[in-house]
C-alpha cells in the first residue's frame, strides 16, 4: 500500500521537516538508560498519530504491532515511558517546534495568507481528585469547598495563515496567573521565532491588560484584542459613538452579511502608553437570522491595515479555540494525565503539539498536491490503522 503510514510519517518528519537530529538528541536526562530515547520519543508521537495517548496504550501498540510498521525500534513498558518523560529536558522539544515552523514558512506553507498571527489563550486540563504536583490548582463548588484539582496552561499558536499550528505551552500554578504565563510565552517564543515571523498578536479580553500590551510593544508585535467590560471607559465611549452611526462599511462573507464600524481616534486609558486606540466593531448577520456583534481594539493604523483585514485578524482568534484546544482535548488526549509529574506533564503537552503540527503539515501541505482533495484528520488516522493491519478503535472523545 502506497498510502500514509507511521513509517512514512517518521520519514517525513525526519527528512522533510529536518527532525532527525531532534530524534537522536531529544534531551534525555536518564542516568543509566537501557532503552534509546529516540525509540521512546517516537513511540509517544506514534500514539498521538493513532489517537492512543495513554502510556499503557502506547505500550500495547509497541507489544502487539509489527515494529517495522510502526517505526518503533523495540518494545518497552509504560513505566519506561513515565521514567523517560519525568527526566527529559523539554527545551529540545520546544526548539523542534520552532524549527518546524521556520521550515514551514520557508516552504511557503502560509503563502495564501497576507499576514500571520500569534494567538495566546489559557485553558484547563488534567483534572483529578487529589493534589499531586506543584501545578495542581484547586477548584471549588458553589459552597467554596475544594472538590478537586486541575492544571492550567497558556498556549501559543500560529493563526491566520491558512493552517493553525499550536507550538508552545506555559503552565501556571496556584500563585500564578493566565496573563503572566502568556507574557512568559511571548518573551520566550518571539526571540526564537524572529522579529519578522509574525505580523500581529490576537488576544482575548482577559489578556487586554497594561502589562501584557506593553510586553507586546516591547517585542514590536502589534496587538488585536477583544474589547469587553473590563475596559469600561473605552467600552462606554465606543458604544456612545458607534450606536449613533451607520456602519462605515458593508461586506459579504459567503452568505453572511457584515457591518463594520472603524475609528482610530479613541483616547487610551491613563496607564496605557499608546498615543491613540483604534476600535473596530463588526456585526454579523448570518443566514439563520443570528446576529453576532463584537468590539476589538488595536494599535494598527488605518494606513497599514484596512478594516476588512483587521476584521479577519480578529476572527483568527477563534482558531486557537477550535483548531487548538478543542482538537487537542477531543482527539489528542491533552486532558489525560499520563504520568503525574510536572516535567512529564509539560513534555507530554509539548509532544501533543509536535504530533499535531507534524500531522497537519503532512496532511494539508505535503499530501495536498495539484487537484488532490485535502485529507481529513479522521481519514489519516483510519489509514494509519489500516496500514498496521488492525481495525480502527472507536473514538473515546
Amino acid at each position: 500500500m502506497n498510502g500514509p503510514s507511521l513509517r512514512r510519517l517518521k520519514l517525513y518528519a525526519a527528512g522533510r521537516l529536518k527532525l532527525k537530529g531532534y530524534f537522536a538528541h531529544c534531551g534525555d536526562g536518564r542516568a543509566q538508560p537501557r532503552l534509546p530515547a529516540r525509540a521512546l520519543l517516537w513511540a509517544v508521537l506514534a500514539g498521538q498519530f493513532l489517537r492512543q495517548t495513554a502510556f499503557h496504550a502506547v505500550e500495547a501498540i509497541a507489544r502487539t504491532a509489527r515494529l517495522r510498521k510502526t517505526g518503533i525500534e523495540q518494545r518497552f513498558s509504560d513505566d519506561a515511558l513515565g521514567y523517560f518523560s519525568e527526566h527529559a529536558d523539554p527545551a529540545p522539544t520546544r526548539q523542534a517546534l520552532i524549527d518546524v515552523l521556520h521550515r514551514a514558512k520557508r516552504n511557503k506553507a502560509f503563502q495564501d495568507s497576507p499576514s500571520i498571527g500569534l494567538a495566546v489563550d489559557g485553558t484547563t486540563v488534567g483534572r483529578r481528585r487529589n493534589s499531586g504536583c506543584c501545578w495542581c490548582r484547586p477548584y471549588r463548588n458553589e459552597q467554596k469547598q475544594i472538590v478537586g484539582y486541575r492544571h492550567h496552561l497558556a498556549m501559543l499558536s500560529v493563526v491566520g495563515g491558512g493552517i493553525t499550528l499550536p507550538f508552545d505551552v506555559e503552565p501556571y500554578g496556584p500563585q500564578d496567573s493566565e496573563y503572566a504565563a502568556g507574557q512568559r510565552l511571548l518573551r520566550r517564543a518571539l526571540p526564537a521565532l524572529g522579529a519578522r515571523f509574525a505580523d500581529y498578536a490576537v488576544l482575548d479580553a482577559g489578556f487586554a491588560t497594561n502589562p501584557f500590551l506593553h510586553t507586546c510593544g516591547e517585542l514590536a508585535l502589534p496587538v488585536v484584542a477583544r474589547l469587553k467590560e473590563n475596559l469600561p471607559e473605552l467600552s462606554t465611549a465606543v458604544e456612545k459613538r458607534f450606536s449613533s452611526q451607520r456602519p462605515h462599511r458593508l461586506v459579504k462573507d459567503g452568505k453572511t452579511r457584515i457591518e463594520i464600524w472603524d475609528a482610530d481616534d479613541f483616547d487610551p486609558w491613563e496607564t496605557l502608553d499608546w498615543k491613540t486606540v483604534r476600535v473596530l466593531r463588526y456585526r454579523q448577520h448570518k443566514p439563520d437570522g443570528t446576529v453576532v456583534q463584537a468590539d476589538w481594539f488595536t494599535n494598527f493604523s488605518k494606513r497599514k491595515v484596512v478594516s476588512l483585514a483587521l476584521y479577519r485578524m480578529a476572527k483568527s482568534r477563534w482558531e486557537i479555540e477550535n483548531q487548538g484546544f478543542n482538537d487537542c482535548k477531543t482527539y489528542q488526549g491533552l486532558e489525560h494525565i499520563c504520568h503525574h509529574h510536572p516535567n512529564s506533564l509539560l513534555l507530554c503537552w509539548l509532544l501533543t503539539l509536535l504530533a499535531l503540527v507534524i500531522s497537519r503539515l503532512y496532511r494539508l501541505r505535503y499530501l495536498h498536491r495539484g487537484r488532490h482533495k485535502v485529507m481529513s484528520a479522521c481519514d489519516l488516522v483510519r489509514l494509519l490503522w489500516i496500514d498496521l493491519g488492525r481495525p480502527v478503535p472507536r473514538e473515546s472523545g
